[in-house]
This record gives C-alpha cells, sequence and structure tokens, in this order.
C-alpha cells in the first residue's frame, strides 16, 4: 500500500536536522522583519532581503560548474534561487544552493504533467510533489505550454480544469501552484485578426477558469509587457491572486509579439536597461500581497554579469 503523502511530509520533518529546520523557518519570521524594518528605515526595495534568482539565465553556466555557479549568485548578492526543474538532479542542487547559503522555495515543474499528461514518459502530480517535499519547496510552478497543447479555446479550458486539480493537490501536500506566463496568453486563437469577431484569449479563460482560491500566478512583467499588457495594471487586477514575479527589463521600441519564439535576444535587459519601471512593480507587489520576486533575463550574451548587473540596479535603489 503506498504511504499517503502527508505520512512521508511528517517523516522527512521529524528527521531533518535542526539547522535545516531553523533555515527553513527563517525567511517566515526573521527575514520578514529583516524587511520590514530596512523599508521603514527608507534603506532598500522591498524584497531585497531575499531576491531571488531564477536559475534559467544561468542555465548554460549550471550545466558546466553548479557549485561554483551557485557560489557566484550568493557573492552577487541573491538571497535565494528559483530552480528550473522538480526532479532528482534538482535535489542534489537545492543542496548546494543553501550551502551557498541560498534559499531555495520555489522552481519549475515539467509543464507536460498538466499539459499534456498522457504523453509518453511522462510523470504524475504526485510524483513531481514527492519531490517538490523532498526539495524543501513552497512554491511549485507550472510554467508554460507548448504550441500545439494551446492552440484552441477548448484545449486550454481542459488545461485550466487539470491545472486546478493539480493545484488542489499541492495545496493539500502543504504547498502552492502557481502558473508563470509568457505572451502567447494574450493572442487571440483566430491569429491575431484584429476584424474578427472572436477576441477570446487564453489569458481570458486562465483568469475565469483558474481557482482563485487555489490556482495563483507567478506574474512575469517582462512577458505581459511584451504581449501588449501593462504589468501594474495587470497587477491590480489580479491583487490577491500572484503568489510570485519574475522581475526582467524589456527594450526600448520592442513591438508586441506574441510568439515567444519569434522575441529578438536583445529585447531582453538587465534591470533598469529597459521600459519597465521595476522599483514600482516591486512595492506594488508588497501591497498586494506577493511572496518572491525573481530576477530572470532570458537572453544575454553574459548572463552572469547581466545578473549581478540587475541585483546592483535593485540595490543602489531606496525604497
Amino acid at each position: 500500500m503506498k504511504t499517503p503523502l502527508i505520512h512521508r511530509r511528517t517523516a522527512l520533518q521529524l528527521t531533518a536536522s535542526s539547522a535545516m529546520a531553523a533555515w527553513l523557518a527563517r525567511p517566515l519570521n526573521m527575514l520578514a522583519q529583516e524587511a520590514s524594518n530596512a523599508e521603514k528605515n527608507g534603506t532598500s526595495l522591498p524584497y531585497m532581503d531575499r531576491i531571488g534568482l531564477q536559475l534559467y539565465t544561468l542555465r548554460d553556466a549550471m550545466k558546466a560548474d553548479p557549485e561554483g555557479t551557485l557560489q557566484a549568485v550568493a557573492e552577487a548578492g541573491y538571497r535565494q534561487v528559483e530552480l528550473m526543474s522538480i526532479d532528482e538532479e534538482a535535489v542534489r542542487l537545492a543542496a548546494i544552493a543553501r550551502d551557498n547559503g541560498l534559499i531555495v522555495h520555489s522552481a519549475f515543474m515539467d509543464f507536460n504533467v498538466i499539459a499534456e499528461p498522457d504523453k509518453d514518459g511522462i510523470g504524475s502530480v504526485e510524483q513531481t510533489l514527492e519531490l517538490a517535499e523532498r526539495i524543501g519547496l513552497r512554491h511549485v510552478v507550472f510554467g508554460y505550454i507548448a504550441k500545439h497543447q494551446r492552440d484552441t479555446a477548448d484545449k486550454c479550458r481542459a488545461i485550466a480544469d487539470r491545472a486546478n486539480k493539480a493545484a488542489d493537490q499541492t495545496r493539500n501536500a502543504g504547498m502552492r501552484m502557481c502558473y508563470h506566463n509568457h505572451s502567447f496568453e494574450f493572442a487571440t486563437f483566430n491569429g491575431g485578426d484584429a476584424t474578427a469577431e472572436d477576441k477570446l484569449t487564453a489569458f481570458d479563460i486562465f483568469l475565469e477558469r483558474f481557482d482563485p482560491h487555489k490556482m495563483e500566478f507567478e506574474l512575469d512583467v517582462f512577458w505581459a509587457k511584451i504581449g501588449g499588457r501593462d504589468p501594474i495594471e495587470m497587477m491590480r487586477r489580479l491583487a490577491g491572486r500572484i503568489s510570485q514575479v519574475h522581475l526582467k527589463d524589456l527594450k526600448k521600441d520592442t513591438p508586441v509579439i506574441t510568439d515567444e519564439g519569434q522575441v529578438p535576444n536583445d529585447a531582453f535587459q538587465e534591470l533598469g536597461n529597459g521600459i519597465i519601471d521595476i522599483p514600482a512593480v516591486m512595492k506594488l507587489a508588497r501591497e498586494i500581497g506577493v511572496d518572491q520576486c525573481h530576477v530572470e533575463q532570458d537572453q544575454s550574451p553574459a548572463p552572469l554579469d547581466s545578473v549581478r548587473e540587475s541585483v546592483a540596479f535593485l540595490q543602489g535603489v531606496p525604497a
């Protein structure tokens, strides 16, 4: 008989070392107090006490030298990392990150588990959550949908329903699930024809169909902006439904692009070098109860230099 998930979690908690328990508890109390004090003193932007980095930015460096890369991330001033996957390798990487003083609370699951669960070789939600527990996650991110999986409204409705079910399971396991957007969600299913009668988008479906009490959003402000939406307006609209935010900047004069594969590499800019008001995003995130903010830059000729530049920008902006 399969052991219930809650029993496994309880066992893990009972056998965890006191040092790890103290580390995992720290962001819930001490860091929150540090952040509050810093913000009252006007010394830093919100979230700087726990500013995160999505490791996809450093994907090549992580393959070549994960230990050295995570050490460099910590030395740059990041306080946590968001993992690219939830698998056995992620368990190992989370331990290395924590050895470097980095919090690990969030990671991306294999999107096919929800988008195309019958595909050969795809794991289950249950397997994903077991691994997420071993890593010690608080946030499980459903972060993409392939083109053939999202090309009709009915397909997107079915994905939203499966996401709700997975989110319910995630909550029952003591974690939270959120959906990370790109820009394709803002395109109409008719290919963007402005004269067409049907103006429905995948985002419209997700906004209406995601259970607001269980399925949350990880709003990526770059992808919202390049998709033709105002990130600040979206954040206000989604207040109470956003648990995490991805911080990245957009090059000036970049047109609206809803096909993620057509975005030029130089559209992705270090924070402070583009047109998105990142400090305003972070301040509003605090107001609406966002839990975490993670820096990400999908493309860069020198990724480690870029993430250093982005965190330095944030460190230089007063609250």
